[in-house]
């Protein structure tokens, strides 16, 4: 049974599944939203990979994890950020400078803050992860 925030469920199983050192994780709910930020995971190397297995019930990923993730998690309520906003962001939600990443939704899609830093965009700060 899942909660009423797909995104957190599915971040707070990845953490309890990376914590006693699973190798994969289904995380059962699908969505475009996860997806996007499992995209950012390989991308930033936090996970080997995720596939999307149609189950017939919307769908769900299995996650390939690798160890590479101390903590993640969901930011509630979700914070606007412009692109000077973010070292705020990072001194609340990340434990040191540049060590970790923001998942942040902007209106070129989910990426990390770095990304969204390069191209001079801001949005809203949905999750971290270190």
């Amino acid at each position: 049974m899942t909660g009423k925030d797909p995104l957190s469920d599915a971040l707070s199983g990845i953490d309890n599944a990376e914590s006693v050192g699973h190798l994969t994780h289904t995380v059962s709910t699908a969505s475009n939203t996860i997806g996007s930020v499992l995209e950012v995971f390989y991308d930033r190397g936090y996970i080997d990979g995720f596939e999307f297995v149609e189950d017939g019930k919307g769908g769900k990923f299995e996650v390939e994890l690798k160890g590479a993730i101390n903590e993640c998690g969901p930011v509630k309520p979700r914070y606007s950020a412009g692109v000077e906003d973010f070292e705020q962001w990072e001194k609340e939600f990340l434990p040191a400078r540049d060590y970790g990443t923001l998942i942040v939704t902007t209106s070129h899609g989910i990426m990390s803050h770095y990304e969204a830093r390069e191209e001079g965009i801001g949005g809203q700060v949905i999750a971290y992860v270190y």
